[in-house]
């Protein structure tokens, strides 16, 4: 018999911001990885491509960005489109992970709320699992590289914390993140490469010491990004395996 073909969605807000690690190992894994990038031109973040059909695939990704939420005014009518999607693919029943921008993109679209964090997370932060519920992405470090923050969905399970913030939470088959599960070296240089010095230097890091944190932790987080894929696709999307 011959395996369907399992179809995801990524959706990349910005050119530098597609799923990295979550891309290869969805790849290992035997999806078909589609990537919509919502704006190509970072500058000009009110200039959106059309959004394809999410019915076409069978899962969605919505992933990080350089935006906030919280200032939907300097995004314009395509985060209402999006949102309105996202909402729309829940109620279907259709899995979806969103990471960073993407977590809080979800929390929002069900009923949860994104504020400005209390301090700016950049760096390697260690999660803590919630009385009651086990953390399926276990205690890392994971990256992060935030300056809001989100408040899960009523009647979602928050999954994992920190200080700060929620950090994993799901409600049916989505999951969203505050953490970057996705990050590698490649990543991050490319970040960097479009992060200006001032603005390094007002949150407190240097571009030295986040290349070097990253090869600390680059072979290891592989693997616990894969792991969580693993998990995700496992336990949430197709639990009763990819073949359906």
């Amino acid at each position: 018999m011959v395996r369907p073909v399992i179809r995801a969605l990524v959706i990349a807000h910005e050119p530098d911001g597609p799923a990295a690690q979550v891309e290869v190992r969805l790849r290992e894994r035997g999806l078909d990885v589609h990537t919509h990038v919502v704006t190509p031109d970072v500058d000009l973040p009110q200039v959106a491509r059309p959004w394809p059909d999410f019915t076409d695939f069978d899962v969605v990704l919505p992933m990080g960005s350089v935006r906030n939420l919280p200032k939907k005014h300097e995004i314009d009518e395509w985060i209402h489109d999006e949102l309105d999607l996202l909402r729309a693919a829940h109620d279907r029943g259709q899995p979806m992970l969103g990471v960073c921008f993407g977590g809080q993109l979800l929390a929002e679209a069900l009923g949860g709320e994104v504020e400005e964090a209390p301090e700016v997370e950049i760096g390697w932060f260690e999660l803590r699992e919630v009385d009651g519920a086990e953390n399926p992405a276990g205690p890392g470090p994971w990256f992060e590289w935030h300056h809001d923050r989100f408040t899960a969905p009523p009647d979602a399970e928050v999954l994992a914390v920190n200080d700060t913030s929620t950090q994993l939470f799901r409600l049916g088959r989505s999951v969203g993140t505050q953490f970057h599960p996705e990050i590698d070296m490649h990543q991050l240089q490319t970040w960097l490469t479009n992060a200006g010095d001032d603005y390094l230097e007002s949150v407190g890091v240097t571009r030295r010491q986040l290349l070097a944190e990253m090869a600390e932790h680059d072979e290891r987080n592989t693997k616990q990004c894969h792991a969580f894929v693993d998990w995700w696709l496992d336990e949430i999307a197709f639990p009763e395996g990819l073949s359906g």
